[in-house]
């Protein structure tokens, strides 16, 4: 027998504003059509004023439980997935921790960018099978818009703010590529390439700062690393793609998922696409994914999946898994 972490529940949260294209149409070179024809993008939820990420990431996790039939009590761990934390500190996942009620266990976040929740689950991974949790709470959480400068029409136009939260508990398999659970993980990262997506400030600096980013640099790297560390995972147990039933990728830009499928040899319609709705929400954007394509009834039990991400770092990998 072979310990797996599978999927009890999976649940997201979106801001009530809902910012469409043409609101940018106002204050900035660009229109709808141009924003869709680069990004794949139609609007993208805001959050409000006195919204925080933690807020977002509490109202995901609630869902989840609901999913799972579970109680906060129940979970051992929190790991919640953002770079964009209430306060620089205490992390994220400990005021989460606190407004579910969870008295025990511990919780702290990761910071990955993009890739943050693949990291994320990933390490949950990691804690279930040395036996250090038996049920965790990964949770991806964003504001991205409170990084935004309004004025590059090249970034701001791309990301939203949102939550998702999937809730993984251990459970015996039979050691094969037919179990339920994750089968297989993939972590990369190379600082070599900082310039080409990061922000211009931070707690050292003495400033927030603002999200800058060579576009066609980033898009350059995301097609092949996305489609070479999924191929990675899925080789870790002697499959390819033709055995996926669906990518659930990191909704960044709808021309880097069609290039990434295309590489992988996995037509669009065995791809959960939501880019549409939510924008690029970062370590929110695969959580949020399998949540609506659970909820709209693409997602079942049993079906493997292969979820990729790339963010700032640069930072990229892959988890796969059976639902």
């Amino acid at each position: 027998m072979t310990l797996r972490a599978i999927v009890k529940g999976v649940g997201h949260y979106l801001p009530e504003r809902v910012v469409p294209n043409s609101e940018f149409e106002s204050f900035l070179d660009t229109s709808d059509e141009w924003i869709k024809s680069r990004s794949g993008i139609e609007r993208r939820h805001f959050a409000a004023d006195d919204e925080m990420t933690s807020d977002l990431a509490e109202k995901a996790a609630k869902s989840a439980l609901l999913d799972a039939g579970m109680d906060a009590s129940e979970l051992d761990a929190i790991i919640v997935a953002t770079s964009t934390a209430d306060l620089t500190f205490p992390s994220a996942a400990t005021m989460v921790q606190a407004k579910l009620g969870m008295e025990k266990g511990f919780a702290f976040d990761v910071q990955a960018v993009c890739a943050g929740f693949v990291f994320a689950l990933a390490n949950a991974n990691a804690l279930i099978l040395s036996g250090q949790a038996k049920t965790v709470m990964v949770i991806g959480a964003e504001t991205f818009s409170r990084l935004m400068d309004w004025e590059d029409r090249g970034t701001c136009v791309l990301f939203g703010d949102g939550a998702g939260a999937l809730i993984m508990s251990a459970q015996e398999g039979e050691g094969t590529n037919a179990d339920r659970g994750i089968l297989a993980t993939d972590l990369n990262s190379d600082g070599r390439y900082k310039d080409i997506l990061y922000v211009d400030g931070g707690v050292s600096t003495k400033s927030t700062g603002f999200l800058r980013m060579e576009g066609k640099e980033v898009f350059r790297h995301a097609v092949e690393k996305l489609a070479g560390t999924a191929h990675t995972a899925l080789e870790k147990v002697g499959l390819c793609g033709e055995d996926v039933d669906w990518i659930v990728p990191h909704q960044a830009n709808i021309r880097i998922i069609k290039g990434t499928a295309k590489k992988m040899n996995v037509p669009m319609d065995r791809v959960i696409v939501t880019v549409q709705d939510h924008g690029n929400t970062s370590a929110a954007s695969i959580p949020l994914a399998l949540s609506v394509g659970k909820m709209n009834g693409q997602i079942k039990q049993d079906d493997l999946i292969v979820t990729e991400a790339i963010g700032g770092g640069l930072a990229w990998g892959s988890v796969l898994l059976r639902w």
